[in-house]
């Protein structure tokens, strides 16, 4: 039996990369599954919303959030690895990345207005690419896709 979706909106997103499911009022929940473009070696910028606040949860695979500090480009990095069942909250304008394993997948929620006018972008220096690929290599890094050394 099928339900009217006026009761209830079924989503599901099975594709590589980011995909925003539902949007209602002023939020949006998305989807983000794993992409080349997320694969440590590739990362070369981080990224910041300028007016919303930005919420991660585990859905499956394995996942490393990094997050750092910096008035007009990224300063200090940080990583945190994600566990399942937790909410990860990005502030307002804190710099932030993701990395995910192949099998990974992250659901996302943000102000459904969150896009390229309201996101600024911080290029990695060489030292924030080492740092990234050295965290990624510490977590198994056979599920991270090509990693280089160090």
């Amino acid at each position: 039996m099928t339900v009217d979706e006026k009761l209830i909106e079924i989503r599901e997103f099975r594709g590589n990369g980011y995909q925003p499911l539902i949007d209602f009022n002023s939020w949006r929940v998305a989807i983000l599954n794993f992409i080349d473009e997320i694969i440590p070696d590739q990362i070369k910028t981080f990224e910041r919303h300028t007016e919303t606040d930005e919420v991660f949860i585990l859905l499956h695979g394995k996942a490393i959030l990094f997050v750092g500090d910096g008035n007009i480009t990224l300063e200090n990095l940080y990583s945190v690895v994600m566990q399942p069942e937790r909410i990860y909250n990005i502030k307002c304008n804190i710099w932030h990345s993701v990395v995910l394993s192949r099998d990974g997948s992250v659901l996302i929620v943000e102000n459904q207005n969150t896009n390229k006018k309201n996101t600024e972008y911080s290029p990695l220096l060489p030292e924030h690419q080492q740092f990234v690929r050295k965290v990624a290599r510490e977590e198994q890094p056979e599920d991270w896709g090509k990693l280089h050394t160090v």
